[in-house]
């Protein structure tokens, strides 16, 4: 059990506050907002609902970067005045890289993907300087996984529970899925959807991104619970390219296993030509 530390205290941040103290995956929560007393407001919330809900996470307040120091996981979510990205994104990064070296950061904002990606390539942003792109990483594309598992059980008249695929690629505009590699009920997906109907599946997944805070905030626990050991499943994450300083590819989602020390390897799984060719452009800048 460690103590993490969630960046902003929006929508985003307060909802995945509540559902990380709900599960008790963690020792201790922080979120850290710079707008007066909104985050020491929502951990008292929080707090409150503990003995009614039965969780015995610590959860404080803070409005300084600072109090992430000591945290093993750090994410970054949505302050009450908007998401976290761009040039004020890198900022955090920055601060974080001086107040928690040793940290994972979890970007956890649909719209953070280009800040994984300068994240890990900032020199400035020393995430374990040769290990940012195991260190710093989205997961914002695994509750677009989630989504795209209900579509499709929709269009079987099936149960999500009984799908298995991830999702690859840029969203909304470069969604790519391994359709082989995909399974319903243990067969193969390409044999039971044809590819007409694939076709519209993979238009109408796109158009599902950004998904909602609370969608977010799931993904975002599930992570982390995958990072403690509580499950081996593989999630899917924004993930910069090994080479991303010499090809200039774009940090896309892609399958990664994970454990306390971030993303141990990218799992690709089997591609057509077609999905490669997509997935090469996706990463393309």
């Amino acid at each position: 059990m460690r103590e993490v530390a969630i960046i902003g205290a929006g929508e985003l941040g307060g909802a995945l506050a509540y559902a990380l103290a709900r599960r008790q995956l963690v020792r201790a929560i922080t979120i850290i907002d710079d707008a007066g007393r909104i985050a020491a407001g929502k951990a008292l919330d929080i707090t409150q609902a503990a003995p009614i809900e039965g969780f015995a996470t610590q959860i404080s307040g803070a409005t300084d970067v600072s109090a992430a120091a000591g945290a093993s996981v750090v994410v970054i979510a949505d302050r009450a005045g908007g998401d976290i990205e761009g040039d004020d994104g890198l900022m955090v990064l920055k601060r974080l890289a001086q107040t928690a070296p040793d940290a994972i950061v979890v970007c956890a904002g649909a719209s953070q993907r280009e800040l994984v990606e300068r994240g890990v390539r900032d020199a400035g942003v020393d995430v374990h300087r040769d290990h940012r792109r195991h260190r710093l990483f989205g997961s914002a594309p695994e509750a677009l996984v989630a989504a795209a598992r209900a579509l499709v059980a929709l269009a079987l008249n099936g149960s999500p529970r009984d799908v298995a695929m991830t999702v690859l690629g840029v969203p909304p505009a470069h969604v790519v899925i391994p359709w082989q590699d995909a399974a319903w009920a243990g067969a193969s997906l390409a044999r039971q959807i044809d590819e007409p109907t694939r076709r519209r599946l993979i238009a109408r997944i796109g158009a599902l991104w950004p998904p909602g805070p609370y969608a977010l905030a799931s993904a975002a626990v599930k992570v982390i619970e995958v990072m403690e050991g509580r499950s081996r499943q593989l999630v899917s994450c924004f993930a910069a390219p090994e080479n991303a300083a010499a090809a200039r590819a774009r940090t896309a989602a892609v399958p990664v296993r994970l454990d306390r020390s971030g993303i141990v390897e990218v799992v690709l799984p089997p591609l057509s030509v077609v999905e490669q060719v997509a997935l090469d452009n996706a990463m393309m800048t």
